[in-house]
């Protein structure tokens, strides 16, 4: 006869279920497998500017994760899908396409930030899961509460809650979701069962990811070199876009999910459809660059209010548009780009100037 399920680890998992996370797992508070790995990526200074990631009290709370919660027994991992870049994007309006801008260079928006940032959607059925808990049991919880802002390796905790492997391409990948999901933790000071961790490696020979990333930025150990890599560059990078990198960023505005767009786990079994809360807005997956490259501030904060792309600021925002038009603009495009080219933030002017040059540069050729 098999184990009997713990009634508490099954009710917490069907609770999890209701609020919209199609995956969830249980681990233990023990050192992360991949914590060597990580502490040499940090050491090899692949990081980038990403400094807060080597800050010794958070390399040692992601070694152990019970500095962050001393009563953690338990580690419950969630994660909840968003929509798949594969998909059908969002329908053009009408009213777009009356106004000619079906003709106009578009730019592209990672798929996780189409609807609205999932530090706000996620954290309130975080919350809401660990008052389940609390109310099952009887009494408060011991409990610490992530969603990508904590020092822990989700990804590593991920894979030995049994959601799935590390792929090439660093992405946590499931077998019967792909890898267009998002993860949460909740570390708990109550015992619940652990899952038994997922063990294989499936992505076999394939190397789709490593071939089609346009800045060879994926290493063979599976890890990134960060400072080359187009999400780092759109979002995490606050200053320029090194010259040599911006032809090679092609028209992605926030992000970039060609490595997950090629895998074929997300081709064969990942579903298009995700939770509603990150339904593609409108016109944000395909932008009008010409629209976007003159924002005001007022203008760019209306247009991403509570969403994840107001994290790369209205000057990071610009200079990737700026980026994306010197890369698919035309002439029709240089007015809106010499206007960039005047902007109050020296970081737009040096992107709209290099833009022009571009689209000049192949005018002449």
């Amino acid at each position: 006869m098999g184990i009997e399920p713990d009634p508490l680890t099954s009710a917490v998992k069907a609770e999890a279920r209701r609020l919209g996370f199609e995956l969830m797992g249980v681990t233990t508070p023990e050192p992360p497998p991949h914590l060597q790995a990580y502490e040499q990526w940090l050491d090899a200074g692949r990081h980038a500017s990403m400094g807060y990631l080597a800050d010794e009290a958070a390399r040692a709370r992601r070694a152990d994760p019970r500095l962050i919660l001393p009563e953690c027994q338990s580690i419950l991992v969630l994660g909840i899908r968003y929509f798949a870049p594969n998909a059908t994007l969002h329908p053009t309006p009408l009213a777009s396409l009356l106004e000619g801008e079906h003709e106009k260079a578009r730019g592209r928006v990672a798929a996780y930030a189409w609807g609205d940032d999932y530090h706000l959607v996620l954290p309130p059925r975080v919350y809401a899961l660990v008052s389940f808990i609390e109310h099952r049991v009887g009494h408060p919880v011991a409990n610490r509460c992530y969603t990508d802002t904590g020092p822990l390796l989700e990804r590593d905790l991920a894979q030995r809650a049994g959601l799935g492997w590390i792929g090439k391409n660093t992405c946590l990948i499931s077998p019967k979701h792909g890898s267009y999901f998002l993860l949460a933790e909740i570390l708990l000071g109550l015992r619940l069962d652990p899952d038994p961790p997922f063990l294989s490696d499936q992505c076999g020979t394939c190397t789709r990811c490593i071939q089609a990333c346009p800045t060879d930025c994926i290493l063979p150990d599976r890890t990134l070199e960060a400072g080359r890599c187009i999400s780092y560059l759109t979002i995490e990078n606050k200053g320029e876009i090194p010259p040599e990198l911006r032809p090679l960023s092609g028209d992605w505005l926030f992000g970039c999910d060609i490595c997950q767009m090629v895998c074929p786990w997300n081709l064969r079994f990942a579903s298009p459809s995700g939770d509603p809360a990150f339904a593609p807005r409108e016109r944000l997956p395909l932008p009008v660059l010409v629209n976007e490259v003159t924002l005001t501030q007022e203008e760019f904060s209306r247009k991403f209010k509570d969403s994840p792309v107001k994290r790369a600021k209205r000057g990071g925002y610009l200079r990737n548009t700026a980026t994306a038009l010197g890369n698919r603009g035309s002439e029709g495009d240089l007015p809106a780009l010499a206007k960039a080219a005047q902007d109050t933030e020296p970081l737009v002017r040096e992107h709209a100037a290099w833009a022009i040059g571009e689209i000049r540069s192949r005018q002449r050729n």
